[in-house]
């Protein structure tokens, strides 16, 4: 997601070397802890044609400080290896050629050792120009470390289903498991509307698809205190959700017939007993956590049966815009959405953390969007088409990633992200 056009100065005037070093080799560190429990066989394999072998993502990360950060300033640049160029460019058009999305999990040269080396040497020289750097490289660092950041949450989704396919059921990693809270019934908070400013308010870091900052008129609307629960969802199967085609979507009705889908992803049903998949393994189903795993062809149909909607994301981003941005990140180590006890109160709960909440909104640019020139500007613009919106962060999302202006966008089949559902209701 590129560099704002907007405000670009002002933004980057609070950019200081030593905040930039702390953070590259932060995030950099992570990178790597998060593949530590991988064999060399798990890290080089791609399950499906919209996730991407861990290999990948570790040398693409590495490929953009090297493309857009050591190549236009490093005196005397050389690649680290020519072909690379090609092997770790995603998308990026103007960049030159990009080795086929779907076809990955066949480099199984450079080696992940190799892949080490060259994150190694990459880290190294971009330090080494770093006294050097003017604000303007300062800002490029910032926007390759929290695009880092993006592919530290794409890797753990896309280690989560490569190890489902294993019949062996293997565990990333033992995780924690939370404290045995019951939560309080879901209540409705009641949001009076009116004209309403979206967008991001400060010169922090954002991703251009959050500015302008502009005025949007909402409706008055409630919109529920938490998450929905897998209990609650599982009411919705056991009472025939996926077999009453008035409550989904046309291209939902049509993808779930195609797809064979009666669940989200990950659960399984043993004998009457459900259980769900996690990164720790097989673990019966909680009743009392978030739903995840489901596309906004489900999210959409349970709202309808529960005879709710989905939030838009202006309702989602006007609610939830003055609430802590704490909860149940990456940092926490579940990996898994927990339960929580609810408050009584008319307080909204779990807005950050746990599951991407769907919206209904269709991701598109703000009145006044630009696109920044160059290839950078290929980060987010090209995407605005057929895909929607979600908010909230998750429990793969790297913490202090996520703010109320935060765009995150999958297209309506997708559910291999930890996204599940906040219902809204007209007031």
């Amino acid at each position: 997601m590129a560099t704002p056009a907007h405000n670009l100065e002002a933004r980057v005037s609070r950019l200081t070397t030593e905040h930039i070093r702390d953070q590259f080799d932060t995030v950099r560190f992570l990178s790597e802890q998060l593949i530590a429990p991988l064999s060399v066989e798990d890290s080089c394999v791609q399950s499906m044609p919209d996730a991407s072998p861990a290999k990948w993502h570790l040398a693409h990360v590495t490929w953009f400080f090297e493309t857009f950060v050591l190549e236009p300033d490093e005196p005397g640049f050389k690649p680290f290896h020519p072909a690379y160029r090609e092997l770790f460019n995603s998308y990026y058009n103007s960049i030159g050629e990009q080795y086929p999305r779907p076809d990955r999990g066949m480099i199984t040269r450079p080696s992940l050792a190799e892949v080490i080396d060259y994150r190694h040497d990459v880290d190294g020289r971009v330090r080494d120009i770093l006294d050097g750097a003017d604000r303007s490289v300062l800002a490029t660092i910032e926007l390759g470390l929290h695009h880092e950041q993006q592919h530290q949450e794409l890797l753990l989704m896309d280690i989560k289903h490569l190890l489902s396919l294993n019949p062996l059921f293997p565990v990333y990693q033992n995780c924690p498991k939370p404290d045995n809270k019951s939560p309080a019934a879901r209540h409705w908070v009641a949001c009076a509307g009116g004209m309403v400013t979206i967008g991001h308010d400060d010169f922090s870091f954002r991703y251009d698809n959050e500015t302008p900052r502009h005025k949007v008129w909402i409706e008055p609307f409630t919109l529920a205190s938490r998450p929905i629960k897998n209990g609650e969802y599982l009411e919705f199967i056991r009472a025939g959700g996926y077999d009453i085609p008035t409550l989904w979507l046309a291209d939902g009705w049509t993808t779930i017939q195609n797809e064979s889908w009666r669940s989200p992803w990950y659960w399984r049903e043993r004998e009457g007993e459900w259980f769900e998949f996690t990164l720790g393994g097989l673990e019966p189903l909680d009743m009392n956590a978030p739903v995840c795993h489901v596309s906004h062809f489900e999210a959409d149909a349970f709202a309808s049966w529960a005879g709710a909607r989905l939030p838009t994301e202006f309702e989602w981003e006007a609610a939830c815009a003055s609430s802590k941005i704490s909860g149940n990140f990456m940092d926490s180590g579940y990996l898994h959405p927990r339960h929580h006890a609810d408050s009584s109160d008319a307080s909204l709960n779990q807005i950050y953390g746990d599951v991407w909440e769907w919206t209904r909104s269709a991701y598109t640019p703000y009145p006044g969007f630009t696109v920044p020139d160059g290839a950078i500007g290929e980060y987010n613009g090209k995407f605005m088409s057929n895909q929607l919106v979600l908010k909230g962060g998750s429990c793969a999302t790297p913490n202090e990633h996520v703010r109320s202006s935060y765009r995150n966008f999958f297209y309506p089949h997708n559910r291999w992200q930890f996204s599940g559902i906040r219902l809204a209701r007209d007031a």
